[in-house]
């Protein structure tokens, strides 16, 4: 049977997928990310220290619990998108893609000759996906629209032949508005020009067939995206996870605790801040 990727049958049917970021590279911590009942998890290489060859040990551990391996890679770069494509990589996120150029130049590293420049060696996928060229390049191709060039060559991003998903990177999008990456330090009219931006890349991908992602980091933000026509959440960060509940967890064991020793301890750990 001929390989079907999951992600991109669930957007074609407009159903959203909800997915878990990972920036530790621990397989086993890949693994209780997915068991959280997920459709993807992305390994993150940009922002975090796993690297390239890391993937070998995380996808299959993503894999183990029945959900969809992806990667964001550090940057455009054929050698990154390729190798971890070999390694399992079912979806390939990359980052500052600016235009059209920068677009196809990334679906050309999905495709093998004549169709692109993707080197034949596939380590892994080929056992899930199936042995031929063309069942290996029906990885879903992410780009990223998160730069103020990006916003301004939306539409021609989101209309590039083989792109599957058009994915807001908020933080640098605003950082390219001219914006505190910090939304809570945002005055109204602030607020205003992120969610026009926001909606602008939205209208892109629906005008051409495409699905639209955000980085949302949490389950009522990822609702909210889903109401207006978003089909690509990322639900939870592994450490937005630790760093929120653990805080609020260590927080009410504390309150317990004589006030002596409560103050004594919140002053020697400084972990009992209220989020």
């Amino acid at each position: 049977m001929s390989y079907e990727n999951p992600l991109i049958k669930k957007w074609k049917a407009g159903e959203p997928t909800l997915g878990g970021w990972l920036t530790v590279c621990s397989p086993p911590v890949a693994e209780y990310l997915a068991a959280t009942g997920l459709d993807e998890v992305t390994a993150d290489q940009q922002h975090s220290n796993i690297g390239v060859d890391d993937l070998a040990d995380i996808l299959p551990a993503i894999e183990a619990r029945g959900v969809v391996p992806v990667t964001r890679v550090g940057h455009n770069d054929p050698y990154l998108i390729g190798r971890s494509l070999d390694l399992g990589a079912v979806g390939v996120i990359i980052p500052m893609v600016n235009n059209a150029a920068e677009a196809a130049a990334a679906v050309r590293a999905f495709r093998y000759p004549p169709r692109g420049n993707r080197s034949a060696g596939a380590v892994r996928s080929p056992y899930f996906m199936g042995g031929s060229p063309q069942e290996l390049e029906r990885a879903a191709c992410i780009v990223m629209v998160e730069t103020a060039d990006g916003l301004r060559n939306v539409d021609a991003i989101a209309g590039t032949p083989g792109v599957d998903c058009v994915y807001v990177g908020p933080g640098d999008l605003a950082l390219g508005l001219g914006l505190d990456w910090d939304d809570t330090t945002w005055n109204e009219a602030q607020k205003k020009t992120h969610a026009d931006a926001v909606a602008t890349i939205l209208a892109a991908t629906k005008k051409h067939g495409k699905a639209a992602g955000y980085h949302a980091g949490w389950g009522e933000d990822s609702a909210r995206l889903i109401e207006q026509g978003f089909l690509m959440l990322t639900a939870v960060t592994d450490l937005g996870l630790f760093a929120k509940h653990g805080r609020a967890e260590v927080q009410r064991a504390r309150m317990a605790m004589p006030r002596a020793a409560r103050e004594e301890t919140m002053a020697r750990g400084g972990a009992a801040s209220v989020l």
